[in-house]
């Protein structure tokens, strides 16, 4: 596959096969060569249907030369998360859980079914940590996902597979999901656009709990090269679904944001959100991006959010409330007559959070309730003076890939001890809160991705991706990416 084919946006792949000047086939066949070469190292997917994506490419081809009506993504190849996303059909092992290995889904999930529905082609399923605890890509049963630009590094997680192939040229976007900043964290890591939307804005079918994925809040969403396919990817997930009771029946075309014009609009720039500890050459990074949003014509002010809690505190917080939410998933395979727990297959770390919640009372679920309002009272403090709120994605740089199953997060961030599961992220308390959250590529720091994290008003994504418009305009990093380089990446 050329660097050229592989590096298009998915928006310009579904226009130059709407125009036929570009043949599904001959995409997916190149899409599948650059998978056979780079994936035996980069370990993104972890499972492939060929025979299914070259069939759905030649009944692409076909729909397009007979003139019929095509979606906005048609012939265009994409991969789902290895984790709550299904395809009917396919292994789904929620995350490198080794007892699930034969595991098959009997039913599609709503990001299957919506970019299907838009003439996307799945190939694939991407690699995820177990049940999607812990920032970091990797497990036992796969092992870890590796960072394109540098193979010795991890690609961050949980969305960590699907990050990585968009990266690299395997796929031109994926599916993410984001209970603590798992499609931002990778994205912050490999040099991606990861937008969570807002809360309610993209549908979440959950079963067996369908209230589960409001404690934190979970989204659906997309891990692109660009904003114009973050746009994209959103107008087809967006809209209610009966399945979903906290869903909105909106649909919003976000055209205006593309041109990212940002003059006039008021941005709060928070460092650290005043409880996160930041690497000072990711608060470098960062800043210099802040500065082209001022050139742009925003107005930037210096802001402390005042949230009381310190951030060992609040990553526990988020620990509690991802175990509550894990625990109707686990009872569910027990009734299917495999205990998950008995068998020896939860990570420690998880392991000891689920024993935590386990017996605890209302009270402790009140406490934490109120916990969560106090951060959602700051951040919507800010944003009644402010359009917007930016502060670093992620406070560390990307770490060395550890023995299968067994890497983690940084344990100390500038020289401050934090929870190596989620404590060196600055995204998670945005799934307390339920804002649109979305980051983009501040640069590179001895050749790593740095990530800016752009924060918005309840269901004001346009404002979000317009910011995120505005610092690819002025700072573009399409050339960023190892293999346009000409490169594999440090380590490869």
């Amino acid at each position: 596959m050329s660097t050229e084919l592989a590096f298009r946006s998915a928006t310009e792949l579904a226009r130059l096969i709407a125009t036929r000047e570009l043949s599904p086939v001959e995409l997916m066949k190149a899409c599948i060569a650059r998978i056979e070469e780079r994936n035996p190292s980069l370990n993104a997917l972890v499972h492939t249907d060929l025979e299914h994506a070259r069939s759905a490419a030649v009944a692409a081809e076909k729909a397009v030369m007979a003139g019929e009506e095509i979606g906005p993504l048609h012939g265009v190849p994409t991969a789902i998360k290895d984790l709550f996303s299904t395809r009917a059909g396919w292994v789904a092992t929620f995350g490198g859980i080794p007892a699930l290995k034969n595991f098959v889904a009997d039913q599609s999930s709503l990001w299957v079914e919506r970019m299907e529905a838009a003439g996307a082609v799945i190939l694939g399923s991407t690699n995820s940590p177990v049940l999607g605890f812990r920032g970091v890509c990797d497990n036992a049963l796969f092992g870890p996902t590796c960072n394109p630009f540098d193979m010795t590094r991890n690609s961050g997680g949980s969305s960590g597979g699907g990050a990585a192939a968009v990266a690299d040229g395997l796929v031109p976007f994926a599916e993410g999901t984001d209970a603590g900043g798992s499609i931002r964290i990778p994205a912050a890591w490999t040099n991606l656009v990861g937008h969570k939307p807002s809360a309610g804005r993209v549908p979440l079918v959950m079963r067996p709990d369908a209230f589960g994925g409001t404690a934190p809040f979970i989204h659906e969403g997309a891990m692109t090269r660009t904003v114009e396919d973050t746009v994209t990817t959103l107008r087809i997930l967006v809209g209610a679904d009966h399945r979903d009771p906290f869903s909105v029946d909106e649909r919003p075309g976000f055209a205006d944001v593309l041109g990212g014009d940002v003059r006039g609009m008021r941005i709060a720039y928070s460092p650290g959100l005043g409880v996160h500890q930041v690497e000072p050459v990711v608060a470098d990074a960062v800043g210099q991006t802040v500065r082209s949003l001022e050139e742009a014509g925003a107005f930037v002010a210096l802001v402390d959010p005042e949230i009381r809690y310190d951030q060992t505190e609040l990553s526990d917080l988020w620990c509690r409330c991802v175990a509550r939410m894990v625990l109707p998933i686990i009872e569910n395979f027990r009734e299917r007559g495999l205990d998950l727990v008995e068998l020896d297959q939860i990570p420690a770390p998880l392991l000891r959070w689920l024993d935590h919640v386990a017996d605890e009372r209302l009270p402790a679920q009140s406490r934490d309730s109120v916990m969560r309002t106090h951060v959602f009272d700051a951040i919507q403090h800010v944003l009644t003076d402010h359009d917007l709120l930016v502060c670093p994605t992620v406070g560390a740089l990307p770490v060395v890939n550890g023995p299968r199953g067994e890497t983690l997060g940084p344990a100390r961030v500038d020289g401050v001890a934090v929870d190596p599961s989620i404590g060196w992220t600055l995204t998670y308390l945005l799934n307390f809160t339920g804002h649109p959250a979305c980051s983009v590529p501040a640069g590179l720091v001895d050749g790593l991705p740095v990530g800016m994290q752009i924060i918005g008003r309840r269901f004001a994504d346009g404002d979000v991706l317009r910011a995120a418009a505005a610092v690819e305009r002025h700072r573009p990093w399409a050339s960023w990416y190892p293999a346009r380089r000409g490169g594999s990446g440090r380590g490869a």
